[in-house]
């Protein structure tokens, strides 16, 4: 089921009402995600000045960032601006050639030094979910993964992309995926593009219990630039899944798509999460 955006705007306000009553649904008292932004969202600012991008972001309301690049700064450099601005770091979207045996021990270093424990890798070429075999061989390299830097208190994931929702031998690439893999491999769902890819999100949530730790908040349809609560996406039905069955460490906002500069649209973002009661 989708919302019309009437029904989200109403939605989103009872939240905001109920949150000041102090009367959010009991599923909603149980678990408080915090939420971060990935810095894709306001690249180009970054790239200019990413100390000054980091302060307006904790000033918004933020409490972490995920890096998706880190715009030419050493791991000390980004952790002293993070400590300098307040914030934590909630994830890296880590190349696949930065996770293999020659480039591991380094990357492992490097997300230490940051205070990041989520090594997410961003994308894959399709031939590594072309069948249902080939998923499983590479679910197989994420658990290897997993087993690796276990050790060092760190996790490994892999982002959803609309791509991985075609269908490969009757079930989507993306489950086939997840299915084979171990409860340690992270499954970060991306909302917007699961819908965009013609995927179900919120049936998948539901199928993998614990495996979403962190999670990216991304709207779906509405108008162009359309920030998180202006489109079709039924988030309180994903706020509860997350908030009880998935595991959900972390909400992270990603927006790709303006209607204004990007960093008004996260702060859009994060005032409607905070009128849904988040």
């Amino acid at each position: 089921m989708t919302l019309s955006r009437r029904d989200v705007l109403r939605t989103a306000a009872a939240a905001g009402l109920c949150a000041a009553c102090g009367k959010l649904p009991a599923w909603a008292a149980e678990k408080k995600i915090p939420i971060g932004v990935q810095l894709y969202s306001v690249r180009e600012a970054a790239a200019k000045n990413l100390a000054r991008v980091l302060a307006a972001i904790k000033e918004m309301g933020y409490e972490a960032v995920e890096f998706a690049g880190y715009y030419g700064h050493s791991a000390a450099e980004l952790r002293k601006m993070l400590d300098d601005s307040g914030l934590k770091c909630c994830g890296t979207h880590t190349g696949w050639d930065t996770l293999q045996p020659n480039n591991l021990a380094a990357t492992v270093e490097f997300n230490h030094t940051i205070g990041n424990k989520y090594l997410i890798c961003p994308y894959l070429a399709e031939s590594f979910f072309a069948t249902k075999e080939k998923a499983a061989e590479t679910a197989e390299l994420f658990n290897a993964l997993a087993e690796k830097v276990q050790d060092q208190g760190m996790l490994v994931g892999y982002h959803a992309h609309g791509g991985d929702f075609r269908k490969v031998n009757g079930e989507t690439a993306w489950e086939a995926f997840f299915s084979a893999t171990k409860p340690e491999v992270v499954m970060q769902m991306d909302i917007g593009n699961c819908l965009g890819g013609g995927g179900d999100p919120y049936a998948i949530l539901e199928k993998f219990p614990g495996k979403s730790k962190t999670v990216h908040l991304k709207e779906h349809g509405g108008k162009q630039g359309a920030v998180i609560g202006e489109g079709e996406v039924d988030w309180e039905r994903v706020f509860k899944i997350c908030e009880t069955t998935g595991g959900t460490e972390w909400y992270i906002v990603e927006q790709e798509s303006y209607a204004g500069g990007p960093l008004d649209a996260i702060r859009g973002c994060i005032q409607n999460l905070r009128k849904m009661g988040k």
